[in-house]
């Protein structure tokens, strides 16, 4: 049963805590990066038996697999695909950025170009789940920033196939090419190549501790999104609240994963109370029941605070990845929000609605990263290169002060290379 703690009467490490992976997988995600490296599609084929139970001949999935897949999603289905992919596309497409130029009328230029990477990776998981709205999520942005070519991996099912609203969803956000593979692996293959799957610029996507601990073992070649960890909700509800929405939206992260954090922060003891029992009421109704229940037991929590203001001031220590404001006037409270991955606002905008349909984008920062990052969007697809350019006149006008800089820090070819362009002049 979840846990219901008075803020302020308990020792701040049962608030703050949060779960954190117990398995420690660093050598075995290495072992995994340097077969792929040494063996290619080889080792990726013989992981791919090993852990998925897939006989695989091809990693790449063919056009006729792709024709097939969209035949096998019902109309209706690929209809909430499409609508999904409009809204974030609408929402994404406001981020795009402009580059600058800045011209001096004393022979100065001096400007920043804003380019797209040339090859995304994304990685989509599999396991337990498939998530046809983590590929719109992480392609469609991609796509806006106008990267050449996205390329997909995802673990294929024992019978070597991809879940077909997985490809459907590849085909609405316009992925370029899908290859069936999935874990560290997988991650190694976007790292540095095999000879199927082309190295790319930059991975992003969730998954298990196996593809985190790859992420961060192969930056520095590639450029990662994020790492990301449990999935987490925290809901901000006042007495106004009803407890059958807000036990609902907390069970649905934790259904996520038994490492899934679930909490919510009120100012009223009744509606703790209430929530704390509509928890165990819905809970036995949900078909990953024992998921939820590892989540809930274990990471979930409800706080109760003297006050709103007390209740935001917690939130904004949490830094959580997903922030719900169940209250009537959410906007009065927005202002006072300064760490959330992505916030939620009122009581008829349930995070579920954010995780498919609304636009705005679901690959958050875990894990208290957001006071420091921010969800994947088109910035997380190009980059910036700044450029100078000074005429002769312009040089020769600051050339002593480049020099006296230069020399200052012990750096005299540095000096050198401002002043050697004059040298004649001033033997004249």
């Amino acid at each position: 049963m979840i846990r219901i703690l008075k803020y302020g009467e308990v020792d701040k490490e049962q608030i703050f805590a949060r779960a954190v992976p117990e398995v420690n997988v660093t050598d075995i995600v290495a072992d995994i990066i340097a077969t792929v490296r040494r063996e290619g599609d080889r080792a990726l084929l013989s992981y791919t038996e090993k852990f998925d139970k897939a006989t695989l001949t091809s990693l790449a999935v063919s056009d006729e697999e792709k024709r097939e897949a969209l035949a096998a999603v019902e109309p209706e289905f690929l209809a909430v695909l499409e609508r999904a992919a409009a809204n974030i596309r609408r929402f994404h497409e406001k981020q795009v950025r402009s580059g600058f130029i800045l011209n001096e009328e004393n022979g100065i230029v001096m400007g920043q170009k804003v380019i797209p990477i040339d090859r995304a990776g994304l990685y989509v998981p599999g396991g337990t789940a498939a998530y046809p709205s983590t590929v719109l999520m992480d392609a469609i942005p991609a796509k806006i920033a106008g990267c050449r070519e996205v390329v997909m991996v995802t673990p294929p099912g024992k019978d070597g196939k991809l879940n077909p609203a997985i490809l459907a969803a590849a085909h609405v956000a316009g992925v370029d090419r899908i290859f069936k593979v999935g874990g560290a692996q997988a991650i190694a293959a976007l790292a540095f190549g095999t000879e199927s799957i082309p190295r790319v610029d930059k991975i992003v996507g969730p998954g298990n501790a196996f593809v985190a601990e790859a992420k961060k073992q192969v930056f520095g070649t590639v450029s990662i999104d994020m790492i990301a960890g449990p999935s987490e909700i925290l809901v901000v509800a006042d007495a106004t609240a009803d407890p059958v929405f807000v036990a609902a939206d907390l069970l649905s992260q934790a259904e996520h994963d038994r490492l899934a954090s679930a909490v919510l922060i009120t100012d009223s003891k009744a509606l703790a109370e209430a929530v704390r029992d509509e928890i165990e009421r819905q809970l036995c109704t949900l078909p990953r029941a024992e998921i939820a229940r590892a989540s809930i037991d274990s990471n979930g929590k409800i706080i109760v605070a003297k006050d709103l203001d007390a209740a935001i001031e917690v939130a904004n220590a949490l830094a959580p990845e997903h922030l719900e404001l169940c209250v009537d006037n959410p906007f009065d409270l927005l202002g006072s929000i300064r760490h959330a991955g992505s916030i939620f606002m009122g009581k008829y905008c349930p995070e579920a609605l954010g995780d498919y349909l609304a636009g705005a984008n679901h690959t958050l920062p875990t894990g208290g990263t957001a006071r420091f990052s921010s969800p994947l969007s088109v910035d997380d697809f190009v980059k910036k290169t700044q450029y100078t350019y000074y005429s002769k006149d312009a040089l020769r006008a600051v050339a002593d002060d480049v020099a006296r800089f230069a020399k200052r820090e012990g750096l005299c070819a540095h000096a050198r290379s401002a002043t050697v362009r004059f040298e004649n002049e001033a033997k004249k």
